[in-house]
């Protein structure tokens, strides 16, 4: 197996992995907040989990990206997190901007790292349209 694949493969599993752990978190620490069934401290671990497993994946598209040895493969990668980043903050931006002036409703800051996923879309779309492929992983 080629190590492109092989690199591709431990990302999968990674994120894989990763989002298994963020699902079960979120789901029972939403039904056990709920509940009213979370001590502080509880509260603090039901929180942490899913933020973690954010911070997990990023880690993992990172470890991805250096473990890539074609180099053109990894410049997809990179072209396509930059132009997710750019998206993200500039998203972030204009709505902190937008709702210090009252003109729209605050939202929980863990909204900005899924408009940093949906802009990964958005790279991987205009690798295509540059380059004429999407890369190996969204």
């Amino acid at each position: 197996m080629s190590p492109n694949k092989l690199a591709q493969r431990r990302y999968l599993w990674r994120i894989l992995a990763v989002v298994t752990v963020y699902m079960v978190a979120v789901v029972i620490g939403g039904r056990l907040h709920h509940a009213g069934q979370l001590s502080p401290a509880g509260a603090v671990a039901a929180a942490l989990v899913p933020g973690l497993c954010i911070a997990a994946t990023f880690w993992a598209i990172g470890r991805f990206i250096v473990e890539l040895e074609d180099e053109f493969m990894r410049m997809l990668m990179v072209r396509q997190s930059l132009i997710a980043t750019a998206f993200a903050l500039s998203i972030a931006a204009i709505h902190g901007f937008l709702s210090s002036f009252d003109l729209v409703a605050r939202i929980d800051a863990y909204w900005w790292p899924v408009s940093w996923f949906f802009g990964l879309g958005i790279g991987a779309a205009a690798n295509r349209i540059r380059y004429g492929t999407w890369g190996q992983c969204l």
